[in-house]
């Protein structure tokens, strides 16, 4: 019989678990602080007690990490080039997956992602119980209890170690939404939107609200992450911070408390689209509200008019919400809005967010962070190219800019300022000052 007990239970125990250790191993912690942050709520460690992943810690005084999102739509259905953006996406240092697909069959698709990388994948039952619904009864609104509950059973059994669950729409916040009465860029969760039409249709209270206490032992049974899903937020920065998408935030806060004191990891889930004057506040209301739950941002973009340059968008906004204490950046590729992410639109997109989440470490994380950067710019002063190259977030990349627009195979400066380079000029001139610096320690 599996041990039913969870990481939660674990650090509740005092007890120090090997995954609690290696996240303490990671971020420079100690494991002690590991595990007062999971008995507290404010780090969610995404695993499976049915396979083996990366560990991966979230939360409170941790680096901030960066998801990816892939999957099959109904236009488009590659088994193949989804695994194949999967293995791109953690090639590129993604620290967690979402398999979203909505397109084939969605069992074999999920198994093959989990089995092609060693990240944590989570994803959203709701996508799958309401296209097997449409498929069996010819209407999604026919969804029923037994049939949601038993799918998130089996993801949970395929090994999903996070899961973005939509318990936070019930029938008030919907009743915010309705007497609101507007909606600039209307609701853009395909989960949350599809729960909505459900609650509707059937007159009835969302089940994985009414419910919730199954929904948590089920996952803390495997020791899954809930996430709780932000159904209603906004998809346009017009409509951030509006009463739909705050009253689901504070029944999503509530949940998290409630799930924890369960026994299951719980992580709240924020909005996309929020302007750059939004973001802190924002933040704050979550952590105030939740007891510092970990939060995953998805963006958020802080535009709405870029369409085709949103990694950029979704990168500042990502910066931002790292720097004001964000724990996941889920990532935006150059393709959303406009179609489905290919290999390349992969890869760009959690390279933009791993840059973002570090801009905003340090500052968050300034004793830890800006050591990295420190050892670049006494490398770049001192033009020490390959040691550059090493240090650069991405090696692959700044090496082959470098050679491809080198003047010459040995050139010691780059093709920018050529023989009119600062560096090489100061090198010289103030030899006595650098020499004075690297004795006391400067040069790392």
């Amino acid at each position: 019989m599996k041990n039913l007990l969870s990481q939660v239970d674990y650090a509740k125990a005092g007890k120090i678990t090997p995954e609690m250790e290696e996240v303490a191993r990671q971020e420079g912690l100690s494991p002690e602080t590991i595990r007062e942050g999971i008995e507290k709520g404010q780090i969610v460690i995404p695993l499976n007690k049915n396979v083996t992943v990366n560990v991966v810690g979230i939360g409170r005084g941790l680096r901030t990490k960066v998801n990816a999102s892939i999957g099959t739509s109904t236009d488009i259905v590659d088994v193949a080039k989804e695994v194949e953006k999967a293995k791109a996406a953690e090639s590129a240092g993604a620290d967690t997956l979402m398999e979203l697909s909505v397109g084939g069959d969605l069992d074999e698709i999920r198994r093959e992602v989990i089995k092609a990388v060693n990240l944590p994948v989570g994803n959203v039952p709701l996508y799958q119980a309401f296209c097997e619904a449409t498929r069996k009864y010819g209407d999604p609104n026919k969804l029923d209890k037994a049939m949601l509950f038993d799918l998130i059973e089996r993801q949970c059994e395929d090994g999903i170690a996070f899961m973005a669950i939509h318990c936070g729409i019930n029938l008030y916040t919907l009743e915010r939404l309705k007497k609101q009465g507007y909606r600039y860029g209307g609701l853009v969760s395909k989960g949350g939107t599809s729960m909505v039409a459900w609650m509707m249709a059937n007159n009835r209270e969302n089940p994985l609200y009414e419910y919730f206490d199954e929904v948590t032992q089920i996952l803390r049974k495997h020791d899954v992450v809930l996430s709780l899903g932000n159904g209603l937020r906004a998809g346009a920065i017009s409509d951030s911070m509006d009463r739909a998408m705050v009253q689901e935030l504070i029944i999503n806060c509530e949940l998290a408390e409630l799930g924890r004191e369960m026994g299951c990891q719980m992580m709240v889930e924020g909005p996309g689209h929020v302007p750059l004057d939004e973001i802190e506040a924002n933040i704050i209301l979550e952590k105030r509200m939740s007891g510092g739950a970990p939060y995953y941002m998805l963006g958020p973009l802080s535009t709405d008019v870029a369409a085709g340059w949103d990694h950029i968008t979704a990168a500042i906004g990502a910066a931002q919400s790292s720097r004001y204490g964000a724990d996941l950046i889920c990532y935006i590729t150059p393709a959303e809005h406009l179609g489905l992410p290919n290999k390349e639109d992969v890869i760009t997109g959690v390279k933009a967010a791993r840059i973002a989440a570090h801009i905003g470490d340090l500052s968050k994380l300034k004793e830890k962070t800006m050591p990295w950067d420190k050892k670049m710019s006494v490398k770049r002063r001192d033009m020490d190219w390959e040691a550059q190259f090493q240090l650069a977030m991405f090696p692959d990349d700044a090496r082959q800019i470098y050679r491809e627009r080198s003047a010459t195979s040995d050139s010691q400066t780059c093709t920018m300022c050529g023989e009119y380079c600062a560096n090489k000029g100061s090198l010289s001139l103030f030899q006595d000052v650098l020499e004075k610096s690297i004795k006391k320690g400067v040069d790392l």
